[in-house]
């Protein structure tokens, strides 16, 4: 399969875990694979010509139209934008532009506006200067323009691509336990909303999973259809581009052409492919039901459209659109910056407000080999972020990481091995839809986020009463099972694996009755000489672990590595605390011991607390 090539942009774009114009992150061999482009990252001072902007409350902007007009048209009159000029040297000519209200949107205070050529960087800043000089103002920002993200795909087809080929699911080692999880739950009665480019219609392996979604891409060029309307469905026509096709108006520079992704119908056949029917591939929550929120298309998506997306999806109101009649308990969103860009405060209402609905956002870690937390959408607060982990179980190439990634799931390496790829069936034309369909494989952290927001639908769909995302997010990183590889202590990656059967089992134990049963703390039990590696966690976080220890041998528990700072709380047969513990080590940094010289027999409770915010943390008992 050929190379893709780059875009190039002068609107600002983030991409589905990847960036126009930057180089993707290598390793190893890994310029032998085929890959898709990666996209740029928002850079300050670039043009564009739409723009967000959030009202304060109480102000006649906010309620009335004609009065918002009026201060826009008066901003761009001070910006000069109202004057045409003449070409000046390599520069070429610009005519007189002017701005209106496009549309609200579904974050209370935030509107669209959009004018009539795009400006250049200079423009852009000024206008925004001039809006933000209106009382009525409290922020501005340019709609950024986001892109697909990059993936790796092999130049084959297998010729036996059934669930054996999915090694994500059923590898002993660095699987996610799926076999065993479906005894306990296939995740029924739970929508899992699929922020991204759409699910293309009728595929053959998701006949009985698809609800109709939205499609939200509200500019024709982007979503290929007739209108600038936004539609009912979700559905996925294609994100193919012509040699040049952005050019002008998404791009600055010129680029060739490009087939399309299928992105979101990968990313929803990992959640939800249909299972159990004798072709084909299998998917984790297969009796959940996904829903496609289309915000991605040719030249990419507007940040705008992808804010609304979040609202809709969580079942809140965005003027123009019906109620979602569906809302989705799961969000998940492959999408994020290939460039070290913070979290956009139009993003952040939006995550707020679906939060605040009842909805648990699942997002991937990104694709840049670099610090998660610097990245959108892991840069966001109240998301559960993913990194992603290969055939071995070891940190991918690419996979972002540090402090802010909560835990990792199979995202794919197939570094000289065909069997790393995480497939499922997507649809085969260049352009729009064909009647051809086949498994796909892919790689990318993309890959890995739709496992765990596929175990989120699983978990909810047999607790008595849903988790908040602070819950689901606890649950999962405390059952992890350990990375079996090293990661390094630079590159932290979560607290371990995604393993959906041990989370299920710990979300559905009854409450221990004292009055039938010994009750002790619930604990992850430690093995001899055996560390857990990869820990991580904030400021204040307590994890709890536990040791069957024999008497009279020498017990030492340790924590070293990794980066932050770390407390160890120790004692026999109770859970120790901050105020009581049989002993503790609270030096700075990471490096604690605890040593009994003549222990008792019975279970040994450890605590381990942040002090401050760490990774990389390695915890052992030896004895």
């Amino acid at each position: 399969m050929k190379k893709k090539t780059k875009l190039g942009v002068a609107i600002a774009g983030v991409v589905l875990m990847a960036s126009i114009g930057v180089p993707m992150a290598t390793a190893a061999g890994a310029s032998d694979f085929p890959t898709r482009p990666l996209s740029a990252a928002p850079a300050a001072g670039e043009g564009g010509y739409r723009f967000v902007v959030k009202y304060r409350a109480g102000t006649s902007e906010l309620r009335d139209s004609a009065k918002a007009n009026q201060g826009i048209g008066a901003a761009a009159s001070r910006a000069g934008l109202n004057r045409a000029v003449p070409a000046m040297g390599r520069a070429a000519a610009r005519p007189a532009a002017s701005a209106a209200l496009l549309r609200r949107m579904g974050s209370p205070g935030w509107a669209v506006v959009k004018t009539s050529r795009s400006l250049d960087a200079a423009e852009s800043a000024e206008f925004i200067r001039e809006m933000k000089a209106n009382p009525a103002v409290e922020s501005v920002e340019i709609d950024r323009l986001y892109h697909h993200m990059s993936t790796e795909t092999p130049s084959f087809t297998p010729n036996d691509p059934q669930t054996s080929a999915q090694w994500n699911f059923y590898n002993a080692i660095s699987g996610v336990n799926a076999t065993q999880a479906w005894d306990i739950s296939q995740g029924e009665g739970v929508v899992v909303a699929v922020i991204d480019t759409g699910i293309t219609q009728g595929n053959p392996d998701l006949q009985t999973a698809v609800i109709p979604g939205y499609d939200m891409i509200s500019d024709k060029r982007v979503s290929r259809r007739a209108t600038d309307d936004r539609v009912v469905g979700g559905w996925d026509v294609g994100d193919w581009v012509e040699q040049n096709y952005c050019t002008g108006w998404a791009s600055a520079n010129p680029h060739d052409a490009d087939v399309s992704s299928w992105h979101g119908s990968h990313v929803s056949g990992t959640i939800a492919q249909d299972t159990n029917n004798g072709v084909n591939l299998a998917g984790l929550a297969f009796k959940s039901k996904v829903m496609p929120v289309r915000v991605l298309g040719s030249c990419g998506g507007f940040g705008s459209d992808i804010s609304d997306g979040i609202i809709w999806a969580a079942g809140g109101a965005v003027p123009g659109l019906p109620a979602n009649q569906t809302p989705a308990e799961v969000i998940n969103m492959s999408l994020g910056s290939g460039g070290p860009a913070s979290c956009p405060t139009i993003y952040q209402d939006a995550i707020n407000q679906a939060i605040g609905l009842g909805s648990i956002i699942v997002v991937a870690a990104g694709n840049s080999n670099g610090n998660a937390g610097s990245y959108t959408m892991s840069s966001c607060n109240n998301v559960i972020s993913v990194g992603a982990t290969g055939f071995n179980g070891g940190k991918t190439y690419y996979s972002n990481y540090g402090p802010r990634v909560d835990l990792s799931a199979p995202g794919g390496n197939a570094e000289q091995n065909n069997n790393g790829w995480i497939w499922q069936v997507t649809n085969k034309g260049q352009q729009g839809p064909t009647s051809e369909w086949g498994p796909t494989g892919m790689v990318g952290t993309s890959m890995a986020s739709p496992h765990v927001a596929a175990a989120v639908a699983m978990v909810q769909s047999v607790v008595d009463t849903p988790l908040t995302w602070t819950q689901m997010r606890d649950l999962l990183v405390s059952t992890v099972k350990p990375f079996p590889v090293a990661i390094p202590a630079a590159t932290p990656i979560g607290a371990g694996i995604l393993d959906i059967k041990a989370a299920l089992d710990k979300a559905t134990t009854p409450p221990c009755d004292p009055e039938v049963d010994d009750c002790g703390p619930v604990a992850t039990p430690l093995v001899n000489k055996v560390a857990l590696t990869g820990l991580a966690g904030n400021t204040g976080n307590e994890v709890l672990y536990s040791f069957e220890a024999e008497a009279g041998k020498v017990l030492t528990f340790m924590t070293y590595g990794g980066t932050g700072d770390v407390s160890l709380y120790v004692s026999h047969d109770k859970e120790p605390t901050a105020a009581s513990s049989d002993a503790r080590s609270t030096r700075a940094g990471n490096s604690e011991t605890v040593r009994f010289t003549t222990p008792k027999a019975g279970t040994y409770f450890i605590k381990l607390v942040g002090v401050a915010p760490y990774s990389g943390v390695s915890l052992v008992a030896r004895q």
